[in-house]
């Protein structure tokens, strides 16, 4: 039987959305030190131990399940931290001794981390860029391009939030206007969110929240957009790393899972 946007359940409470479903905090790292153009050889601790704990922050906010391995590696960031900025012991000539740098062993899990990623996407990632050639909406400008066109790249859950921080912090920039509260429910925003892109091809990421002014509207917009990911309703593309973010409806598939709460999920 086909599910409609009606089997949600309606409170943004209960969706608690599980990031192992996406990427580690190995991975957020990685995003990070490649958002901010860094040498992964010499990372500067406090900048990103600053912008990990605002992911982490946005995160909780958001009641997303944030697994313990996160809030471990955020320990282990603060402990780099602190252990930098204490002075480096010296021999009995004077001078500093040869310690190994805090970040090193940091390092080498992330470059263990990075090739493994590397490895296992080898084999698949011929087949994932035609897939997304032939499933986009504008696969018309891929032929016209021809072989040197540039596909988009699917969006991980860690741009999706760097994304999301962006439109939070322009929304503050807004006029202030004093409107009763709207309870907006992540399944009624999912019908709305549906109903829009059904009129156009496709839809900017920062378009979604276009419609909410206040701080619930664009967290329950958020959750509904990644729900919608989950139950595979919609397509969501980069154009190149961290360019602009499109999504694109698309039909759903036999294999999506069900929403949540769905009763045919429930064992009787």
């Amino acid at each position: 039987m086909d599910q409609t946007p009606h089997d949600f359940e309606s409170s943004a409470d209960a969706l608690p959305i599980r990031l192992q479903n996406f990427e580690g905090p190995l991975d957020l790292l990685l995003h990070l030190i490649k958002k901010n153009e860094l040498n992964i050889y010499d990372i500067p601790i406090a900048l990103i131990t600053a912008q990990y704990l605002d992911a982490i922050q946005l995160m909780q906010v958001l009641d997303l399940d944030v697994a313990g391995e996160f809030l471990v590696m955020a320990a282990t960031l603060i402990h780099i931290k602190s252990k930098m900025l204490l002075p480096r012991p010296e021999t009995a000539a004077g001078v500093e001794g040869d310690e190994e740098d805090p970040r090193d062993a940091l390092v080498r899990r992330l470059l263990e981390h990075q090739r493994f990623k590397a490895a296992a996407s080898l084999l698949h990632e011929r087949e994932q860029v035609r897939a997304a050639q032939w499933q986009r909406p504008d696969e018309r400008v891929a032929a016209i391009a021809g072989d040197d066109y540039e596909p988009e790249l699917e969006v991980d859950l860690f741009s999706l939030l760097t994304a999301f921080q962006a439109v939070i912090e322009r929304a503050k920039l807004r006029p202030k206007v004093l409107l009763p509260p709207e309870q907006l429910s992540v399944e009624t925003r999912i019908e709305q969110l549906l109903g829009r892109l059904s009129e156009q091809d496709a839809c900017g990421f920062e378009d979604l929240f276009a419609d909410v002014a206040d701080r619930a509207g664009l967290i329950v917009t958020f959750l509904a957009l990644l729900e919608m990911i989950r139950l595979k309703l919609v397509r969501v593309f980069q154009a190149g790393s961290f360019g602009p973010i499109r999504v694109y409806k698309r039909p759903r598939p036999a294999d999506a899972p069900h929403p949540i709460g769905d009763p045919e999920t429930k064992v009787g």
